[in-house]
């Protein structure tokens, strides 16, 4: 098992800047790879960004390609996402996941990661 705990949510105006902080704890030599998704009131949960555990390859999506900035310490445990330029769209509840080796779904895919935090809200006023 894998305990992930998100921080760092909160209010921030549009063209504002928020990191968002998961700390993971319990079998952490398992993780692969995490992955930060997210959330809008009334949407389905959607993929934003990637780091590999071992060799740090990220990926992001459109959305949030060149705002969006994953980053991870391997001695903390803990995977951080800059956002910066925020806009009012990027409102929503941010879960940070594992993606455990062996995984055969994409990794935009909610199927491919085996543990989830509990989300940390964030809300961008324009």
């Amino acid at each position: 098992q894998v305990q992930l705990v998100e921080s760092g949510g909160g209010l921030v105006q549009a063209g504002g800047s928020l990191r968002l902080s998961c700390a993971a704890s319990g079998r952490t030599l398992s993780m692969y790879a995490m992955s930060w998704f997210r959330q809008a009131p009334g949407k389905e949960r959607e993929f934003a960004a990637y780091i590999n555990w071992n060799d740090g390859r990220t990926y992001y999506a459109d959305s949030v390609k060149g705002r969006f900035d994953i980053s991870k310490d391997n001695a903390l445990n803990t995977v951080l996402l800059r956002m910066n330029s925020l806009k009012p769209e990027d409102t929503a509840v941010y879960y940070c996941a594992v993606r455990l080796l062996g995984s055969t779904y994409p990794y935009t895919a909610e199927s491919g990661y085996a543990y989830w935090g509990q989300g940390t809200q964030v809300t961008v006023s324009s």
